[in-house]
């Protein structure tokens, strides 16, 4: 590595998962943030002006007197990374990718876009190669759903040691997932909501596409089922997800055990500084994991497993937990962002 650092901006600083980038980007080893940008009504004012900053760190100086900037193509930097909406991203991810910017982005637009990889660096980044397939001077990268990471980094191991028919999965979600301010406290307290708008469907369809295998420079997608039921529930960071699996080979308990405990890939082997020296962790006690208690082993960066047991319609079931707007959002965002550059897909 170069001493110098490489430049990014980040699109939709001031929002939540924003600000997590921002963060998460503020001593990183690689990674400068040289521009930061917003809407409209952002653009021209220094960042401690525009933003609501909701971090549980101080807002450093350094980004606090930073002129936010249009989200346009005419920014300082190489690497893009996309906080942005759903309701805009989609044309503006396309242009900075057309104008030459790496768009590395968290919004659903590119995800289902065949030459777009979605990816967990853990899981598939093998994918990465259809960057090579796009029309772009630049290219657009993917990151899958928050309670889709979770979901796939636990699925990884069972789907190459023992195959999956079919997975069954519901969630409790984490407030902070709905952005800020999200749920109002009176609908959320003493409260489950049992919709999240498109989340079940995501769940349903991303890890078929991120555990798929590439041919001819296409995704052919897994060929097992996913059923997922989705909750919001009142917890700020962590989703909880109670998982059921039935597998294509007989698997007993130790084994599913000593393949997740074992499971490392290309992050862990290259040392990059946000991947966990453990991407998942698992628990023995039966009350665990927690959110509370879990959600920040490994800088947020890792899955935590609990609570394997045989069930009664499927093969087993247990509990997987994961931080939504760390490893969920800006924290895998970035990983996906530092992979690139040792592949040298970034120059």
């Amino acid at each position: 590595m170069s001493n110098k650092k490489i430049p990014v901006a980040v699109l939709g600083a001031t929002g939540s998962v924003g600000q997590r980038f921002v963060e998460l980007l503020s001593n990183h080893p690689w990674f400068e943030v040289a521009e930061l940008a917003a809407s409209d009504r952002s653009a021209g004012k220094k960042y401690s002006e525009a933003v609501n900053w909701i971090m549980q760190t101080p807002l450093q100086d350094k980004f606090a007197g930073m002129i936010v900037k249009k989200c346009e193509p005419d920014l300082e930097a190489k690497i893009v990374f996309s906080g942005l909406d759903a309701s805009v991203a989609g044309e503006i991810e396309t242009a900075f990718a057309e104008a030459g910017y790496y768009v590395i982005s968290n919004a659903r637009n590119h995800r289902f876009d065949e030459n777009v990889p979605l990816i967990i660096p853990e899981v598939n980044h093998d994918h990465l190669k259809l960057l090579k397939t796009q029309d772009y001077k630049g290219g657009i990268v993917t990151n899958p759903n928050c309670s889709t990471i979770g979901l796939a980094l636990a699925l990884k191991p069972l789907h190459d040691a023992f195959g999956l028919e079919a997975v069954n999965v519901v969630t409790m979600q984490a407030v902070s997932g709905a952005g800020y301010p999200g749920i109002a406290s009176l609908d959320i307290i003493d409260n489950v909501v049992p919709f999240i708008g498109g989340e079940e469907k995501k769940m349903e369809t991303e890890p078929l596409k991120i555990l798929g295998n590439i041919t001819n420079d296409k995704i052919e997608f897994a060929d097992f089922k996913i059923s997922a039921q989705c909750n919001r529930v009142a917890v700020i960071d962590g989703h909880t997800e109670c998982v059921q699996v039935k597998l294509k080979t007989k698997a007993s308990v130790d084994e599913i055990i000593k393949v997740w405990q074992n499971y490392k890939s290309l992050p862990q082997q290259l040392n990059l500084p946000s991947a966990p020296e453990h991407p998942i962790v698992y628990f023995y006690e039966d009350k665990y994991p927690q959110p509370k208690i879990h959600r920040n082993i490994e800088k947020g960066m890792a899955t935590s497993i609990g609570r394997l047991r045989e069930d009664p319609l499927f093969d087993y079931k247990f509990v997987i937990m994961s931080h939504n707007t760390i490893r969920g959002a800006a924290g895998g965002t970035i990983l996906i962002a530092e992979l690139m550059k040792e592949m040298q897909l970034i120059q």
